[in-house]
């Protein structure tokens, strides 16, 4: 039996289609049926009442390690994510389609968000030999990546975008350069000389990016840079797109809010790869988010206590974000003036059309992936209230504003925090 859901009363926020009004949302089975006058002869199985709360789609992660799968899913649920494209570089790396495939049926198998595999680009993430994309693509992947691997051989790299644009692949690299990063653990500014740190160069992301943007615009691929992190980084990329490359890219959401300043007691937790930088990059990030340049990304890494319980130099790099992926983004929003509907659109069908995937957006005919929530609710980030399994995150104690409530997943309920109407 097909199930009918009335959402009613909420702000139906959906930044694709330019909709941010009052409105009623109507589901039958995993679609959407009507947004405004109910459909006729509906009759709701299930009435929710959104009154005060935000409806808009699902949100889309461009990059995240979801580990455990059930935790980690039901994180990203609790977050109003349903669709996690997950990098290639899990134990063992995404180089063989029966290894996408199963990732896909387990996730299929759990029923919250869904999983996007993106594939290894070479095999074993190795840089020497490419993987096998055409066959890995039928298995399910979207896109390929080396996720934190380098290609040392850039004739190699060259090769894998020519293969890829040969199908209409997209290639997601995330530009840093290995030998200028080699050793370094911090910004190469005045806080890692200060506390003794080695430091990674703004040069080693530039140059990486440069490399990159010229060997894609001669293989005519559609390329998509992974979490920039410095104010020259965004300005090669929106150089690039005003010449006219197919180029995208993306910012983790902790480099909106954080900097160098964050690692002066040696906090693991403010321990990324890439580094933090300087207070004047984190400001160019929030602006090339603002005005579209780039989009946000969790670039989620749960880690058990013992990997942060470190010094910071041996700490392993990454945060939890899942839960935290839309309060933060409420936060940057409201503190750069960025309208809801800019700030979701980041979230939602921007990186859906970088993935070429069908998600982001509340037309009729969709698939009903939705997420409500409350953007005024104040929440205390702690050990209890993060349901991933990772606890790792520099906010760890800290109040956000805005709280998931309810996500559904093809028109089912996936997630309530308190179940509404």
């Amino acid at each position: 039996m097909t199930t009918q859901i009335q959402i009613k009363n909420g702000r139906v926020v959906d930044p694709k289609n330019r909709v941010d009004r009052i409105a009623d949302v109507f589901l039958r089975g995993s679609r959407i049926t009507a947004v405004g006058e109910a459909p006729a002869g509906f009759t709701p199985d299930r009435v929710i009442d959104a009154t005060g709360h935000v409806v808009c789609p699902g949100l889309v992660d461009l990059s995240a390690r979801p580990g455990n799968l059930e935790s980690e899913l039901s994180a990203a649920v609790a977050g109003g994510i349903t669709t996690v494209a997950c990098a290639p570089d899990t134990q063992p790396p995404l180089d063989e389609p029966g290894l996408v495939e199963r990732l896909v049926r387990r996730s299929a198998a759990l029923g919250l968000a869904r999983v996007v595999p993106v594939g290894a680009l070479t095999q074993g993430l190795a840089g020497e030999r490419l993987a096998e994309m055409h066959s890995l693509s039928e298995a399910g992947c979207a896109a390929f990546s080396q996720a934190q691997r380098p290609v040392f051989d850039t004739q190699i790299l060259s090769r894998a975008m020519q293969y890829a644009a040969t199908f209409g692949f997209a290639v997601h690299l995330q530009p840093q350069d290995p030998y200028l990063s080699r050793d370094g653990i911090a910004h190469d500014g005045r806080f890692a000389a200060s506390l003794g740190l080695a430091g990674i160069p703004v040069c080693a992301e530039t140059i990486a990016i440069s490399t990159a943007l010229r060997l894609a615009e001669m293989a005519g691929v559609q390329l998509h840079l992974g979490r920039l992190s410095s104010a020259a980084g965004v300005a090669l990329v929106r150089e690039a797109r005003r010449d006219g490359l197919n180029v995208s890219c993306d910012v983790a959401i902790h480099h909106l809010h954080l900097s160098e300043d964050d690692i002066a007691y040696f906090d693991s937790h403010a321990h990324f790869i890439p580094p933090l930088r300087a207070v004047e990059d984190r400001s160019a990030l929030r602006e090339a988010v603002a005005d579209g340049t780039a989009v946000l990304c969790s670039d989620h890494t749960p880690l058990d206590e013992d990997a942060k319980l470190l010094p910071f130099q041996d700490a392993s790099p990454g945060a939890t974000a899942f839960e935290l992926f839309l309060s933060l983004t409420l936060k940057w929003a409201e503190e750069s003036g960025t309208p809801l509907r800019t700030a979701l659109a980041r979230l939602t069908c921007d990186p859906a059309a970088i993935l070429g995937i069908d998600a982001g957006e509340l037309a009729v005919g969709h698939t009903a992936d939705i997420c409500i929530f409350d953007p005024s609710e104040i929440w205390r980030v702690s050990t209890k209230t993060l349901r991933s399994d990772g606890k790792n995150t520099p906010f760890l104690d800290a109040s956000l504003t805005g709280r998931v409530k309810t996500t559904l997943v093809d028109g089912r309920i996936v997630f309530e925090s308190d179940p509404l109407g």
